[in-house]
């Protein structure tokens, strides 16, 4: 207690210049332990106790639990459908805060099932077992009346028009499968997978791409709205066909899209353009270190592809960390500090990063604090009602600064939701794992 005094004292002394508490000598190296003083961060700076980061995703588990509710009502009146099996082509979701069904729902699902594990609690993983196990049902009843799905409210699932309709909400059913949460998945994740192997535009060589805006375009985005559901897929089925798509499609965007001077990924990509602007858009760079996170963690270690991605992911993830500003955050526009300080990109950075470290794939003292950071910043962003705040909302790809640096921000922009969870639940197994603490001022990562 008297050398916590003596500092503030001390600190005091800062701002009475010339002399130095209590004793009338003046603020000097020679008087005063300067390096001691304690820094003005914006953000919290060291670790946060497990139980603290558990209860911020218990604030978000609660909110979202209330704000998407399951139920079915009828399109003309409004009125709750009480036997889905009379359900008529024109009912609807109830209205909530969020759909669903959507990939930022799908990130959700897989985040709700990673924070049970996290933290023991089973809330989480009965949110995404409940909601997935009444889209079966609702698609079910669809399946039979309807099978077409046309102008049903499961139409994304029975026919995909977009990797954004199958990619992610795949994965998460997957994993749901895989750890036996749901029964029945399966036709859904079959149709998913027949939609991104078979039905999606492909370039000529296999690699997945729109076309739109501009004929024959890449989207950084797709690689998540892709290659988690491949990869998922392979172990699912144990077919080396969907791990070798999984690591195709990395594979053709980083030809095309990596910048190594930078470490970082452009937006997009245009087939017949001779000069490609880049803007490291953050939060699809993003979408692609998850896109390879969650694909390291199931392609099998003799897979031809794995180093190769695996060394992606160092260099992305060391081009990220040069990219982290002071308060913890990334910016809207990696490399562009005049653009906006972004949640959502930021909290899927820190999972990535948090989670690369859990497995051994970078070193821990090397990039634990930049996680660790990271979730500081994450975790000033979500209210005390469980709402995230500083979320872009839905970005197509342009070819100016423009356009990214003045994207809205809006509190129900859905993609934070999925990431904050798993960004906690990686960052409570690092705390875990790893001795963490203050060593001379500075946040340190250590093995234990």
């Amino acid at each position: 207690m008297r050398q916590t005094g003596i500092l503030s004292l001390m600190i005091l002394g800062l701002f009475m210049p010339g002399c130095s508490p209590g004793s009338g000598e003046r603020v000097s190296d020679a008087t005063t332990a300067l390096h001691a003083l304690e820094p003005d961060y914006p953000t919290p700076y060291g670790s946060q106790p497990v139980e603290t980061v558990a209860s911020l995703l218990e604030r978000v588990h609660a909110y979202l639990d209330g704000a998407t509710p399951m139920q079915l009502v009828d399109g003309p009146s409004g009125a709750p459908v009480a036997d889905l099996g009379r359900a008529g082509i024109d009912a609807a979701f109830a209205r909530g805060d969020y759909r669903l069904i959507s990939y930022e729902w799908g990130v959700t699902y897989a985040g709700m099932m990673q924070a049970g594990k996290a933290t023991g609690d089973a809330r989480f993983t009965e949110y995404a077992a409940k909601r997935l196990d009444f889209i079966r049902t609702v698609v079910d009843h669809y399946r039979r009346e309807h099978p077409d799905g046309g102008g049903t409210p499961v139409e994304s699932v029975l026919r995909p028009q977009a990797l954004d309709d199958a990619g992610s909400m795949c994965a998460a059913m997957i994993k749901a499968e895989q750890a036996r949460l749901v029964t029945g998945l399966r036709p859904m994740i079959d149709n998913y997978i027949d939609y991104i192997s078979n039905g999606q535009f492909r370039l000529k060589d296999g690699t997945l791409a729109r076309n739109r805006p501009l004929p024959r375009t890449l989207w950084l985005d797709d690689l998540f709205m892709s290659v988690p559901a491949l990869a998922r897929m392979g172990s699912l089925s144990g077919q080396e066909r969907y791990y070798d798509d999984a690591v195709d499609q990395v594979l053709g965007f980083a030809d095309r899209m990596f910048v190594p001077e930078k470490g970082l990924f452009m937006h997009g990509w245009v087939e017949g353009m001779r000069a490609h602007p880049a803007f490291f858009w953050g939060r699809c760079n993003g979408w692609a270190l998850m896109a390879m996170v969650e694909l390291l963690e199931v392609l099998p270690d003799s897979h031809r592809g794995r180093d190769r991605v695996m060394g992606l992911l160092r260099e992305q993830i060391g081009g990220l960390a040069a990219c982290q500003s002071g308060e913890g955050f990334w910016h809207q526009l990696l490399d562009r500090e005049d653009s906006y300080l972004e949640t959502s990109a930021t909290a899927i950075f820190t999972y990535c990063i948090a989670r690369a470290v859990n497995r051994g794939w970078i070193d821990a003292t090397a990039y634990g604090p930049v996680a660790q950071l990271g979730w500081n910043a994450v975790s000033t962003k979500v209210g005390a009602g469980g709402q995230v705040e500083g979320t872009c909302v839905g970005t197509g790809m342009a070819f100016d600064a423009a356009f990214y640096c003045h994207r809205p921000v809006n509190v129900y922009a859905a993609h934070s939701y999925g990431p904050v969870l798993l960004a906690g639940s990686e960052i409570i197994e690092m705390t875990r794992k790893y001795k963490t603490g203050i060593n001379d001022s500075a946040f340190m990562v250590e093995e234990r």
